[in-house]
């Protein structure tokens, strides 16, 4: 696998076993100057994995020697990237798997490229909104923008791409509700179709990163419908 720490390119591993659409989304990435590496096993895909070389990983669930789901938590034990999933269409069970094993997004087939491309740049896209501030602190917690680096009580917490990504918009927002729309929005870049539970999994996946409590989370509260509350007083 090429190395492209000295290229400015962006750099994306597929991971799909359909040649056709393989060479057809690769083919449309590369005219929008993205760098594709194909791997069409799992395993291989896990095998040949190298982080510092990929910023992004778009992966099927079906796979020959091992599936979407296995590659998943494979790759989110040594990738804070994003990781985007290929679901069959209208199989929820296939959504709400992957986001829990740590996908940042998912796209139904049959791929659509613009859409793909559309939904790529936003998981890439970091704080252009927020760009004004570099680094947050409340109590023990401290989120820095520039690094993406979170810690709580002086230990490291390791979040996903759009963990963060949410993380950093509910704080940078704390004390006010932040509407389920205005994150889908964000993080997503389309508007909220009322069924999707990404940014369910996503919230849930921070409180437990950050020792909140899930029965009665006061750290990033749930405003019954209005949206979430990230609580600057509650990281002492």
């Amino acid at each position: 696998m090429v190395n492209n720490l000295t290229c400015d390119k962006k750099s994306i591993l597929l991971v799909e076993d359909d040649d056709r659409l393989a060479s057809l989304v690769s083919e449309y990435l590369q005219e929008h100057e993205f760098i594709v590496h194909i791997q069409r096993r799992g395993d291989d895909a896990i095998d040949q994995f190298n982080p510092d070389a990929i910023d992004l990983v778009i992966l099927d669930i079906s796979l020959p020697g091992k599936n979407g789901f296995d590659v998943c938590r494979a790759l989110r034990n040594q990738f804070n990237g994003p990781i985007m999933m290929l679901t069959a269409k209208g199989s929820d069970f296939d959504q709400v798997v992957g986001l829990e094993l740590g996908a940042d997004d998912y796209v139904i087939k049959p791929v659509e490229p613009r859409v793909l491309l559309a939904r790529i740049r936003v998981l890439l896209r970091r704080g252009d909104t927020n760009d004004q501030f570099d680094e947050l602190t409340f109590g023990q917690l401290i989120i820095s923008q520039t690094s993406h680096h979170v810690s709580l009580n002086g230990n490291p917490v390791i979040l996903t791409t759009q963990e963060f990504n949410c993380l950093w918009m509910l704080a940078c927002s704390a004390g006010r509700v932040v509407s389920r729309d205005t994150i889908y929005q964000q993080l997503r870049g389309i508007e909220y179709d009322g069924m999707d539970r990404s940014i369910d999994v996503c919230v849930s996946h921070l409180r437990k990163k950050l020792a909140d409590n899930v029965e009665n989370p006061m750290r990033i509260k749930t405003i019954w419908g209005k949206g979430y509350l990230f609580s600057p007083e509650a990281w002492d």
